[in-house]
């Protein structure tokens, strides 16, 4: 038997270092999808035969197997969301994985509502992509506008403010003592 088919093989695949982040990015979205589908699947099939095995009292699972029925996105759905996966920038890859992942263990949903957690998932990020973007760019804009150095003075305008001076200009004799400490004050000279 010959090698040489096994090393053409492994010669068509692309390597890592040639694909672009963006399509690094776009296949592990697509893969966690397709994953989750197929677990999401699996869950409600094993759920059915559990009611189906309290209705009927009887377990013919290991007579004979069905047909495993395979939920597939449209072509139409798939490329949407192809094209919302090539705007998630890498480094919000990881994050977005992990929201999924926690979104489909609270809800466990129905295969076919899968894609359009998935799809919420995408959009959630890409709100947050772009606010810490803005919220950068305006770092970014106030770090490079001159500064321009302004001295703050502080004067009350409204009469009705009372500060500490003015009541100590108004009352110049001490405040009164407590009623256990005698008040000394000096006679007063006329």
């Amino acid at each position: 038997m010959s090698l040489i088919p096994w090393l053409r093989w492994s010669e068509a695949l692309p390597r890592p270092s040639s694909r672009s982040p963006a399509e690094m990015v776009l296949d592990t979205l697509m893969m966690e999808l397709l994953g989750q589908m197929r677990e999401a699947e699996r869950q409600q099939r094993e759920r059915s035969n559990a009611v189906r095995k309290i209705c009927t009292g009887v377990d013919y699972s290991w007579l004979a197997s069905t047909p495993r029925a395979t939920y597939d996105l449209s072509p139409g759905e798939r490329l949407q969301l192809e094209d919302v996966c090539a705007k998630i920038h890498p480094s919000y890859c990881g994050p977005a994985i992990l929201r999924f992942r926690q979104l489909m263990a609270e809800q466990e949903p129905e295969v076919q509502e899968v894609s359009r957690l998935f799809r919420s998932v995408l959009q959630e990020v890409l709100e947050r992509m772009k606010q810490e973007e803005e919220a950068h760019k305006l770092t970014r804009q106030w770090s490079l506008r001159p500064r321009v150095r302004t001295h703050a003075r502080i004067s009350p305008f409204a009469s009705d403010i009372r500060t500490i001076s003015e009541d100590v200009e108004r009352d110049a004799r001490p405040p009164p003592r407590t009623w256990s400490m005698p008040e000394f004050r000096a006679p007063k000279e006329d």
